[in-house]
């Protein structure tokens, strides 16, 4: 869109202080400044952040919002006054709160990843609010209850925040298609894939032939959460995909190694040949995440088994900034493959077989293969195509409430 406007985006930046969850939210503020829109990014979730030198997450944000600031400044040093986070003890770091919510309510764009945002009635006066699913599935597990008005109140009322949005897109790339087992009733997605800044990433590349002959990637083992329950239907993180998985060392022309958060079977993957190296060490800051990127020689992946099992599409945002630094991903099919080319540069596979002959032939040619990824990097991820898109969608008459 030619018209600035005032956008808000929300995220989990300062409560969960790791590179790629900077990258996740950030990208979509400095792509929509970039554009020429004024921008304010807010963090009001009312949780605990983690501090990851006490390795437990704490009510106090100071030094979250330090680090925070110190991020922000060194990505664009005019992002340094345009940001503000309450923590959960209601401390106020960045932009002043009454500032920041004058600025909220006269937003053109209010835009909430990933459910982030404690959304304050306020806060829907802006001209457009955007809802972004980041997880397939686990998003719209109760949907189908809401439905059919089985669902108790407390989740009806969830999907009912929710519902308050404008307009609603989804990593979900297969969203729709039939063979994705993803609910639809209620809401209108759109999909849409994580905007990347390709300069960023493309500075973070090593050259192809100084590179760790290795595969990576940074991952939990099992998250958190439960995974979630659709139509009875039971589903599972990342654990149950990578034992699928667990004998491709012995089969892989590279090295493979996992950078793992959580409790995993260290031993057992040891005995098999995975590297493992802590998550946090290659997280611990924006900067050192984008360097173990960009020093492989790929990504290799598996996904969480809901967005397999449910063939959602989703594909991942820690993927699409591997390609950015033109380092080749080999990831687990989740049905995306209609919507990105595959073959060069992008790899998937669903089988032990497949994995491993996909791996042979991005090590057969590595240049070619770390091309072709900047190639689909700059074809799908580009963030001036993604947000100007979106913002296209978003002002569309036909999203008008």
């Amino acid at each position: 869109m030619s018209e600035k406007l005032r956008i808000v985006v929300t995220g989990l930046a300062a409560t969960y202080p790791f590179g790629g969850v900077f990258w996740d939210y950030i990208q979509y503020l400095l792509g929509f400044k970039r554009l020429g829109h004024e921008v304010l990014y807010l963090e009001d979730t009312g949780q605990w952040c983690y501090d990851a030198r006490q390795q437990t997450f704490v009510a106090d944000g100071r030094a979250n919002a330090a680090a925070l600031a110190r991020h922000l400044a060194r990505l664009d040093e005019d992002l340094a006054g345009r940001w503000c986070y309450r923590d959960a003890l209601g401390q106020v770091h960045g932009r002043d709160w009454d500032a920041a919510q004058a600025y909220c309510r006269q937003a053109d764009v209010f835009v909430n990843i990933s459910a982030a945002c404690r959304m304050l009635d306020e806060y829907f006066d802006a001209g457009r609010t955007i809802f972004i699913d980041s997880d397939p599935m686990y998003t719209q597990a109760s949907v189908p209850e809401v439905a059919r008005g089985e669902a108790d109140a407390l989740t009806a009322r969830r999907v009912a925040d929710i519902q308050r949005h404008d307009v609603f897109f989804t990593f979900g790339l297969n969203v729709g298609r039939a063979d994705c087992r993803m609910p639809t009733a209620l809401f209108d997605w759109r999909a849409t894939v994580q905007p990347v800044l390709l300069d960023w990433f493309d500075g973070f590349a090593v050259p192809v032939a100084e590179r760790r002959r290795v595969l990576t990637t940074v991952a939990s083992w099992e998250p958190r959460e439960d995974g979630p329950v659709v139509d009875g239907v039971a589903y599972r993180g990342k654990s149950v995909e990578f034992e699928r998985f667990m004998e491709l060392p012995g089969r892989s022309a590279w090295p493979l190694e996992l950078a793992l958060s959580g409790a995993f079977p260290a031993a057992r993957l040891a005995e098999h040949g995975w590297r493992v190296v802590p998550a946090l060490e290659v997280s611990q800051d924006p900067w050192v995440y984008g360097r173990y990127l960009g020093d492989s020689a790929g990504e290799w992946s598996v996904a969480k088994n809901a967005y397999v099992a449910g063939r959602t599409g989703w594909f991942s945002c820690r993927s699409a900034c591997y390609l950015a630094a033109g380092v080749p991903a080999i990831v687990q099919s989740t049905g995306f493959e209609h919507a990105i080319e595959t073959g060069r540069g992008l790899l998937s596979f669903a089988t032990l077989e497949e994995a491993a002959e996909a791996i042979e032939r991005v090590a057969a040619d590595p240049h070619g293969h770390s091309e072709a990824a900047r190639e689909l990097a700059r074809a799908h991820f580009a963030a001036d195509r993604v947000l100007g898109g979106m913002l296209e969608q978003a002002f569309a008459s036909d999203t008008v409430r």
